[in-house]
């Protein structure tokens, strides 16, 4: 069975899905060193007349895309049928990893003050402190307060199934006329 017409449709599917989702990062300002971003694709596969698309990113994608709920406070984020649904992650007795932290502190260039008026400040108030201990500081509010989902993926899933959808069943009839004709 020729599927030329259907093979060109998962693809067109795939592309824009891998388009918006890298745009929805930048839009997020979730695309500070471009490794999620740039690890974005997808694979069609075929087997025996039928076909599957495969997308696939870095594995803590998924952690941006759906959130991860903290001790204190539960996330959620919009699923490709646009329902808000909790994160499926949480934080329970670790907090994330202060090297990567770290990492991006230095990555967007933000650094950490000792408040003038704390207490505990004594004659450092107004200092900067090093980025490992404010590293260490984002990582325990993280723990705590979780990360909201920003659903960069869901969304042009949700989007690309609506857009792409009618589309199929008349690539599909096309196909068919087509191999009918030739047998």
């Amino acid at each position: 069975m020729k599927t030329k017409g259907i093979k060109n449709y998962l693809n067109s599917f795939g592309k824009y899905v891998v388009k918006q989702a890298r745009t929805n990062l930048t839009k997020g300002n979730k695309n500070a060193t471009k490794d999620l971003y740039n690890s974005i694709g997808f694979k069609i596969s075929s087997k025996r007349n039928s076909f599957t698309i495969q997308f696939s990113m870095d594995s803590y994608g998924k952690f941006v895309d759906k959130g991860v709920s903290g001790t204190e406070k539960k996330r959620s984020y919009k699923d490709y049928k646009g329902k808000t649904v909790t994160s499926p992650f949480k934080y329970t007795s670790k907090q994330p990893p202060t090297s990567i932290i770290e990492k991006w502190i230095k990555t967007r260039g933000i650094r950490g003050r000792v408040d003038k008026d704390w207490k505990g400040a004594g004659n450092r108030g107004g200092q900067f402190i090093k980025d490992k201990s404010l590293a260490f500081l984002i990582a325990r509010k993280i723990k705590i307060k979780g990360v909201q989902g920003i659903s960069f993926f869901q969304r042009p899933l949700e989007l690309g199934m609506k857009r792409f959808g009618d589309e199929l069943l008349e690539v599909i009839s096309d196909d068919l006329i087509k191999v009918l004709k030739v047998k």
